[in-house]
């Protein structure tokens, strides 16, 4: 019997809803069918994404900041809605059924992407001239946004549950498989760069060169041959039962702190309810007082029943439970701190490939596509994280004794690095606005006498933040959530990059407001040569060295809190 029960994983089943045997399930295999998805869903967005800003200003004729916006709108959907899904997953389908169901609403999306291009009808008139453009109407913007938006639905669905799906092929009580589990976080983050990079080049060479709605069904085509790629290991897969959404613990906890809120805290904190096991305890501390009320005993709090009483959970906490939302609680300022650098990261997918279509960009014959810019992107992450695991991490260790930079600091060089790029790129474009000055001609026809490479170190600089931050916020944001509400706090890192492209596209819309508010076309004009977009990007390079500096004091009081906690477990 014993024997049998080491072949087993104990918290996961079989597609019967057996006990999932060691040897059938789990494992390589099933880790690299979901893999696959992941590199399909990667191809899809950034293939879209990166070059979507040129569509809509050459072909559908919006102008530039609604081009930028409808980008950003469409990528903070994304991530916000993986809330959404990482909620279904836990609550209600499972990782595998929501992976499976949300890959066919992204299908679903790129089709009808694809058909929007292929038809004219679907597309206003081409033009010649700037003053002879015709906007697209409601109708073509219509099937536009349902495109797009389902596939932003089936973007967030799709990633909330493909990481934490591959983790549950592999035992954490077995020594061999916990191994197995860090080198697929490696190739998961490696997958994710290749799909990436695939998109940038190849896909937008083809939207370019051959044709849209072509690169598009490719898209679609790829993703539906995923799916059936990741339905053929269902016998395979271990699966986890649902546990419940954290969701409704936090509201518990907040409903009973506010119902209790004229009450005294007890003394001694020992008098507060606690009956979860002794292993699975988490020690009290002092912040946040106010909702250690979710934990005083009361009149009312236990309901008699047939078998005895039971306890009410909207009147009544575990000091656990109280710890874990305030666990939740101390991640936010740091969450508010770094949505700033995603609002950065923006703007290479939006105006700076806007910037390389008015630039040469041509090497002998080959014309290199606008959006494939982002490929410097792509290349300076690969190349951070090669830096980073070969040299950095073995230095530091050697040098302080750590592995490597910690979670705060990993992201702070992040927030360092996106405040470069900005004024680097505010830079870049004064010396392309002075070239288009002194040519005095429209880029609508021929590009400007600038090289496009000159692009290149705001490209690298943000890649190279996003190395840092990416790592960082996911090591903070799983390292320091209770291990009941990890799926929620890897949901919590994610809306910040659906904030930070919101911000932006809030951000563009106040300083066209504000900046073309006496009858100019402001800093950020429908043609950028007559705009000031140098300007915009200063404005975003002064706002992040004010987000550092608030970031420091934040990460100053997260160490401090640190070493709080520490002395109160050691006590």
């Amino acid at each position: 019997m014993d024997g049998k029960q080491g072949w087993t994983v104990a918290d996961a089943v079989d597609y019967k809803g057996f006990p999932a045997d060691r040897s059938k399930t789990g494992g390589w295999v099933p880790a690299a069918l979901i893999l696959g998805i992941e590199i399909c869903e990667r191809l899809s967005t950034m293939g879209i994404a990166v070059n979507l800003v040129t569509y809509l200003g050459g072909t559908m004729h919006l102008p530039s900041s609604t081009s930028a916006n409808v980008v950003t709108d469409f990528l903070g959907t994304s991530f916000l809605l993986c809330l959404l899904g990482g909620f279904l997953a836990d609550s209600f389908l499972g990782r595998f059924k929501t992976i499976v169901i949300f890959a066919c609403i992204q299908t679903l999306g790129t089709g009808t992407l694809a058909l929007s291009t292929k038809l004219p009808s679907l597309r206003p008139p081409p033009c010649h001239s700037n003053d002879n453009c015709e906007e697209a109407n409601g109708f073509q913007m219509g099937i536009l946004y349902l495109a797009l938006y389902l596939i932003a639905l089936g973007t967030g669905g799709l990633k909330s549950s493909v990481s934490g799906f591959g983790t549950d092929q592999f035992d954490e009580k077995n020594e061999a498989e916990k191994t197995q589990m860090a080198y697929f976080f490696n190739r998961f983050f490696f997958f994710i760069s290749l799909g990436s990079l695939t998109a940038v080049t190849v896909l937008v060479y083809i939207q370019d060169e051959v044709g849209r709605s072509l690169a598009y069904g490719i898209c679609t085509i790829s993703m539906f041959i995923a799916i059936l790629v990741i339905m053929s290991g269902i016998k395979r897969y271990r699966y986890k039962k649902s546990a419940g959404s954290p969701i409704v613990n936090i509201f518990q906890v907040l409903v009973a702190a506010i119902r209790k809120r004229n009450m005294n805290l007890p003394y001694d904190y020992n008098m507060l309810h606690e009956n979860t096991p002794e292993d699975s305890r988490i020690r009290h501390t002092d912040q946040f007082r106010c909702l250690d009320k979710a934990a005083v005993v009361a009149e009312g709090d236990f309901v008699k029943n047939g078998s005895g009483t039971t306890l009410n959970p909207w009147n009544l906490c575990t000091v656990t439970r109280v710890e874990e939302v305030k666990m939740m609680a101390r991640l936010l300022p740091v969450w508010a701190t770094t949505i700033l650098f995603w609002t950065a990261y923006a703007q290479m997918i939006t105006f700076s490939v806007q910037q390389a279509s008015t630039m040469e960009r041509s090497i002998g014959g080959f014309r290199i596509p606008a959006g494939s810019l982002t490929v410097f992107f792509v290349l300076a992450i690969l190349l951070t994280c090669a830096i980073y695991d070969c040299f950095i991490i073995p230095l530091w260790k050697k040098w302080k004794g750590k592995p490597g930079f910690t979670d705060l600091q990993r992201m702070a060089l992040g927030l360092i690095l996106s405040t470069l790029g900005m004024a680097a790129a505010a830079v870049v474009e004064m010396k392309r606005l002075s070239v288009a000055k002194a040519v005095g001609g429209t880029t609508t026809v021929n590009p400007l006498p600038i090289s496009v490479f000159m692009l290149i170190p705001q490209f690298f600089l943000v890649g190279a933040g996003e190395a840092f931050i990416y790592t960082g916020q996911l090591d903070f944001f799983i390292t320091r959530s209770p291990k009941s509400m990890k799926t929620m706090s890897t949901g919590l890192f994610l809306t910040t990059l659906a904030l930070g492209f919101f911000m932006s596209s809030f951000l563009v819309s106040v300083v066209k407001k504000v900046t073309g508010s006496h009858g100019g076309e402001g800093w950020l004009a429908d043609d950028i040569d007559n705009g000031r977009l140098d300007c915009f990007y200063g404005l975003l390079a002064i706002l992040g060295v004010i987000n550092f500096g608030v970031y420091l004091v934040v990460a100053r009081w997260n160490k401090k809190d640190d070493k709080a906690v520490e002395m109160e477990s050691v006590v």
